[in-house]
């Protein structure tokens, strides 16, 4: 019998009609025995473009995974598309894993899902020479190299593989590495050679809206409101703030669940399960959540604090709107921020040029944020992605700032700090700029300086703003050493000096409130009945609940809403609805058009 080609496995197996833009290339350089690294942003169909391959592979693929509740879902969702695949993990029984493995030897398991600390064990590694792997694949790959978002030391001993395994194919897949990480993370794997397969970062869907801190919580609230029927994250930067930011919201009636590496393993694995099978659940968490979180529907990701680098925000945001719907992504900013990030860079114990690089990362971040033109081209020209047209989805295409001369302020605000010897930080050289008569002040002799009363004319938000605003351009650096001393640069200096103009975005008092962003963001595609839909929704809610897996592995949103739209009435129609495979037409067809038929 003849080999399916890549594009009929896909309809037989996955049922979808075709490959997305990017994926069939990627499935031939891989079936055609190229290493691969593949950089697709989140919601492209990275597991399609590996899991095709090692289907029409002769012999086992090995996915490299980070996390067993990621390994679980991957393998629950193949399993629900009629293929064997399995997970081996300290966290399923012993005897499961054992006969799982027993699977595996006889040919029968296609895909098997290992951790890098389990599959680079001796014992790992000699059972797999009687196997014979035909492939490994790399997941989540930027955890290979330190110049990454996530790095994992553990990850950096898959580098062996290829010695030890020349005749298996190798692929890595990640949806954030900038061009550096890239190449480092091929390096690794591949030696020499390899394919670095960029499929683009853009996420259309997602309303990037950055605002400067005032108080956060009216901010916060003011943001979640009117989102209470939908799921979302707010990633905070501490165990203490996670907690009190749950309880907040928890008091104003949202659904509210705390994640933090401080909670009980089990807390953290129940919180996990409620957010990714019930509806309208907020998670607030720190970092340690979201890697491998592959819910469809978060409708919005919230940073109450600054990430650490534009690939962590990336990352980050990614999180939100995988079904490809519309989503938002907000982010409060702050100097105080910005100061915490820099004392953990500085306190990482890393070489000095691992730091220095940290520091150049969290300067693109910082300009990002107080960037006055459209933030996704922004966004996507730190990856390399150049050109293209403003969005006109994002805070500043919604509503463009408006951009005046403010050499003659900037120029106060670099003479307090040099007058001061440069040994303050922010709220003492915006006292002294505005006149304030504090026993510190009095006590350095502050009040008799030129500068001391300048600026009185301008409210402390306004200065709060231009030191941000000189900070994202490079005119002022914080001396984290110096307690968060302001320092000029020598671009500052020329300011100082009147050989340079410099152009602001204008500072005003509405900058204390977090903009809502003008698009209504609507959960539900157009055009379909809402009543329908949430019975549909109903109905995988309850088989994923006895199956004791996450909803999308019975279907996907997108399959749902296709499902709304088409309204098949028999299973020779329902196939033919994007995702219904034939093995998920036998186990669910019957029950979803009962729904559709009670809903007719």
């Amino acid at each position: 019998m003849p080999q399916p080609t890549p594009e009929a496995l896909l309809r037989s197996t996955f049922g979808f009609p075709g490959f997305r833009p990017g994926q069939a290339d990627i499935v031939d350089h891989i079936l055609a025995g190229r290493p691969t690294l593949c950089v697709m942003p989140t919601g492209a169909g990275k597991s399609i473009c590996y899991q095709v391959p090692a289907l029409l592979l002769d012999g086992l693929t090995v996915v490299i995974s980070p996390l067993t509740a990621l390994m679980d879902d991957q393998v629950a969702a193949l399993q629900a598309n009629g293929v064997a695949a399995a997970a081996i993990h300290s966290g399923r029984d012993r005897n499961d894993n054992v006969e799982d493995w027993r699977r595996v030897q006889s040919g029968e398991i296609r895909l098997l899902y290992l951790s890098p600390e389990r599959l680079m064990t001796g014992r790992m590694l000699a059972a797999l020479d009687t196997v014979g792997p035909a492939m490994f694949v790399v997941d989540e790959a930027h955890c290979i190299s330190k110049w990454g978002a996530s790095f994992r030391p553990e990850y950096e001993d898959l580098g062996r593989l290829r010695e030890r395994f020349p005749k298996a194919r190798l692929a890595a897949f990640t949806a954030t590495a900038d061009e550096a990480t890239r190449a480092d993370i091929a390096g690794k794997l591949f030696g020499q050679g390899g394919e670095i397969v960029v499929h683009g970062f853009d996420r259309p869907n997602l309303t990037l809206s950055v605002a400067p801190k005032a108080s956060w919580k009216p901010q916060l609230l003011d943001f979640l409101d009117g989102r209470r029927g939908v799921s979302g994250i707010i990633y905070c930067l501490s165990r203490k703030s996670t907690e009190e930011v749950a309880a907040l919201l928890r008091a104003e009636g949202y659904h509210a669940l705390p994640y933090h590496a401080g909670l009980a393993p089990e807390v953290r694995r129940e919180n996990q399960e409620r957010f990714m099978a019930e509806e309208a659940v907020v998670m607030v968490a720190t970092i340690a959540f979201g890697m491998g979180i592959d819910k469809p529907d978060i409708r919005y990701v919230f940073h109450l604090h600054m990430p650490g680098s534009m690939e962590a925000y990336y990352q980050e945001i990614g999180r939100a709107g995988r079904d490809g719907l519309p989503a938002e992504a907000m982010m409060l900013f702050g100097l105080a921020d910005a100061r915490m990030r820099r004392q953990f860079i500085d306190q990482d114990g890393e070489d000095g040029e691992h730091i220095r690089r940290e520091h150049k990362r969290l300067d693109t971040l910082l300009a990002y944020c107080e960037a006055t033109r459209c933030r996704r081209l922004s966004l996507l020209a730190y990856f390399g992605e150049t050109g293209g047209e403003p969005c006109g989805n994002c805070d500043l295409c919604l509503d463009p700032p408006t951009l005046i001369d403010g050499t003659r302020e900037v120029q106060m605000l670099f003479s307090a700090i040099v007058r001061t010897g440069e040994m303050f930080g922010t709220a003492h050289v915006i006292d002294v700029l505005r006149g304030a008569d504090t026993e510190k002040i009095r006590a350095r002799g502050h009040d008799a300086l030129p500068t001391h009363g300048v600026g009185a004319d301008r409210p402390k938000p306004f200065w709060q703003g231009l030191v941000r605003q000189c900070v994202a351009a490079g005119l002022i650096e914080i001396d984290i050493q110096g307690f968060g001393a302001l320092k000029l640069t020598s671009d500052a200096r020329a300011v100082l000096k009147g050989e340079r103009t410099v152009e602001i975005r204008e500072i005003t008092a509405r900058e204390a409130k977090a903009k809502r962003p003008r698009k209504a963001i609507e959960a539900e595609a157009a055009g379909v009945d809402a009543t329908l839909l949430g019975a549909l929704k109903a109905a995988r809610r309850e088989l994923a609940a006895q199956r004791n897996v996450p909803a999308y592995v019975v279907f996907s949103d997108a399959t749902l809403i296709d499902m709304a739209h088409l309204r098949p009435s028999n299973l020779e129609q329902m196939a033919s609805v994007n995702g219904v495979g034939p093995k998920k037409l036998e186990t669910f067809g019957t029950i979803f058009l009962d729904v559709l038929k009670t809903h007719a």
